[in-house]
């Protein structure tokens, strides 16, 4: 008979399994209890899925991640970042404090796959980033743009940890309902003031995992 603790882990947590192309599965716990970083959404899902496809060539073995510095904000689930990880990558997973034991757990139930390697730390977009430095070559951000007062302190924070040779990757599901229109438009705005952009194109993404309502941008840092 499952204890009181065992019921209220299975009723919390649910997995998604993403497979990869090798085969293997990542399995990513959700949360049934909690704001939007809980639960594995679409976008992160594409990105993860461009990372494997545009940045590995199995033919040579050669990857792009191997032994690259990787910081993913806004982590949620940590799918994006596990994926970078189980591809050779250094990477740092962040959010808000209230999501660190859904990464820890997730980074848990994942390490077999990890060739690179992966931990969680709190980073509140705005406040002190001087843990994180220095720069990263990549960092990558998946929906990340929800709540239009988090689009300053997100900028800011992004502009720190952008080095000369910093790409940013940003993926995001574009959404036409309530305020989503108004707080997409006011991040692209702020975001091409201090960077270059490029959007990714459907044929350069991963055949299935792929949407016409879901853009990647590669981003860098105008000095």
């Amino acid at each position: 008979m499952a204890t009181a603790l065992q019921q209220d882990v299975e009723d919390r947590y649910f997995v998604r399994e993403i497979e990869k192309n090798d085969g293997r599965v990542l399995r990513l716990n959700q949360c049934s209890k909690g704001d939007v970083g809980c639960v594995v959404w679409d976008a992160a899902i594409v990105l993860a899925k461009y990372l494997e496809t545009q940045f590995f060539n199995p033919q040579d073995g050669v990857c792009t991640w191997s032994s690259k510095n990787v910081l993913e904000l806004g982590a949620g689930t940590g799918l994006v970042g596990i994926m970078a990880a189980t591809l050779g990558a250094k990477v740092t997973l962040t959010d808000l404090e209230d999501l660190l034991p859904l990464l820890h757990l997730n980074i848990r139930a994942n390490e077999a796959l990890v060739t690179g390697s992966i931990s969680a730390k709190v980073l509140e977009w705005g406040q002190n980033v001087a843990d994180f430095l220095p720069c990263p070559d990549f960092i990558l951000m998946a929906d990340c743009i929800y709540y239009e007062e988090s689009i300053t302190p997100l900028m800011e924070t992004l502009k720190t940890l952008s080095g000369p040779q910093t790409t940013v990757i940003c993926c995001y599901e574009q959404r036409t309902e309530g305020v989503n229109p108004k707080v997409e438009k006011l991040f692209l705005e702020m975001l091409l003031r201090d960077f270059q952009c490029e959007e990714v194109p459907n044929e350069r993404q991963d055949p299935e995992f792929n949407s016409p309502d879901i853009r990647i941008l590669h981003l860098c840092r105008q000095m």
